[in-house]
């Protein structure tokens, strides 16, 4: 299934995540990775009314493709982020969906008190909550297609993932975890499932494109203070 036949709308060029601008998070950095390893379609929208919309929410929608690829034995993956802290305090959240493939979502808190691996597959929604850095990682054999809604209120924090060359954990071919040995701290994984939360409209199967337009789905990607009850989900 090639992406317009999962994605029914227009999509802006990508922009390109290279081999080379990922060898800081490599568990090998040395690997020979010159191609290009995952594409970030941003501020995607299907019409106008869509866009004008989330922009004057101060909302983003992006679609990331990653094709399937292990470099010197690691899974391809996201760089990784985190997320700073909204004005009232609690950092910004972000909510994904698996629109075809599989993704293993590593989250770790800043601390790194917490690591947990979330094992989504087609239509599940994975919240990303305030506080944890994330990395998403393609373990399948076909390409991962995923969406994400973000506010539009800061900028994703990198250098924590740069400076410890990833995340604690690397994941390998054949599902194993390896520790990462620049990472101050290595917590045990908690593998879980994703999660519904119907107080913030997340449903499985149901496409979080469908909550453009209905604000009060949306408000704690802006404001999260107001909805930590349901955000402290893990």
């Amino acid at each position: 299934m090639t992406l317009q036949e999962i994605w029914n709308g227009p999509l802006p060029p990508p922009e390109v995540r290279t081999g080379d601008q990922m060898r800081a998070v490599l568990a090998d950095p040395a690997c020979a990775a010159e191609h290009p390893l995952y594409f970030m379609y941003r501020d995607v929208a299907r019409n106008d009314a869509d866009r004008e919309w989330l922009l004057g929410c101060d909302l983003r929608f992006d679609i990331t493709v990653i094709p399937p690829a292990t470099l010197c034995g690691e899974y391809v993956k996201t760089k990784g982020h985190y997320h700073p802290a909204s004005p009232e305090g609690p950092a910004y959240p972000e909510l994904y969906q698996v629109l075809a493939g599989t993704a293993h979502y590593l989250l770790q808190d800043r601390d790194l008190a917490d690591a947990v691996v979330i094992r989504a597959a087609g239509g599940d929604a994975v919240l990303i909550p305030p506080g944890y850095g994330h990395v998403t990682i393609n373990p399948g054999g076909g390409d991962l297609v995923m969406a994400n809604l973000v506010s539009t209120r800061f900028a994703s924090e990198y250098a924590f993932f740069e400076e410890h060359r990833g995340a604690a954990y690397y994941e390998f071919e054949g599902g194993e975890w390896v520790k990462n040995p620049h990472s101050p701290r290595h917590p045990p994984l908690r593998f879980v499932d994703p999660v519904e939360i119907p107080a913030l409209c997340i449903r499985h199967g149901r496409p979080i494109y469908d909550l453009i337009g209905r604000y009060a789905c949306l408000a704690y990607l802006n404001a999260p203070a107001e909805a930590m009850e349901s955000l402290a989900y893990l």
